[in-house]
């Protein structure tokens, strides 16, 4: 009933079109590899499909110390100590998360907690549950409603900053700038 022993000859494919004849059903052309070249599956998956797109997990009851670096998306649930680098994918901080790292990434969502800077190229996003203890470096930032961070401004740089600024006011003579440049005119 069932052959164990593969077939001697290779399978054929006739891909030609067969004419069909009024009143019977449409048949699909039989299977054949004759006169045909194999293509493995990963030659002809598209790039950016859901495999690809498919991010790594570190669950709940994993605790993981040191350093975390990839070039894929990952998603936190457990407990992270050390360095998370991920270049320019999107780390996920997952709300039942305690991280306790230094955070770099393409894009960063928060909805647990992170003690440590964190750095992003694109975007940091803090939800609602989510908490965040650090310095934070992004070109642009969303932070929700109910959201905690804590925001430090250094006054010994600032007063730096202004001495900076006012010693080179006075060694030289201020410019003139288009009309309506200036403070208030924003």
């Amino acid at each position: 009933m069932w052959r164990d022993k593969k077939p001697d000859r290779p399978l054929v494919l006739n891909l030609e079109p067969k004419p069909l004849q009024a009143n019977q059903p449409s048949k699909p052309p039989q299977a054949t590899l004759e006169g045909t070249t194999l293509i493995s599956k990963e030659a002809v998956r598209p790039t950016g499909t859901i495999a690809d797109s498919v991010a790594a997990r570190l669950g709940p009851s994993l605790h993981v110390k040191g350093e975390i670096s990839g070039s894929e998306d990952l998603y936190i649930y457990g407990m992270v100590e050390g360095l998370v680098q991920l270049d320019e994918r999107k780390l996920t901080v997952g709300a039942t998360a305690k991280v306790t790292a230094d955070i770099i990434a393409g894009d960063v969502v928060v909805c647990g907690n992170v003690k440590g800077n964190v750095r992003a190229k694109n975007r940091i996003e803090i939800k609602k549950e989510g908490s965040v203890t650090g310095d934070l470096t992004t070109p642009q930032i969303l932070i929700e409603d109910g959201a905690y961070f804590s925001l430090e401004i250094d006054r010994v740089a600032e007063k730096e900053a202004d001495k900076n600024v006012s010693s080179q006011m006075v060694s030289t003579p201020p410019k003139v700038t288009a009309a309506g440049a200036g403070p208030g005119s924003i």
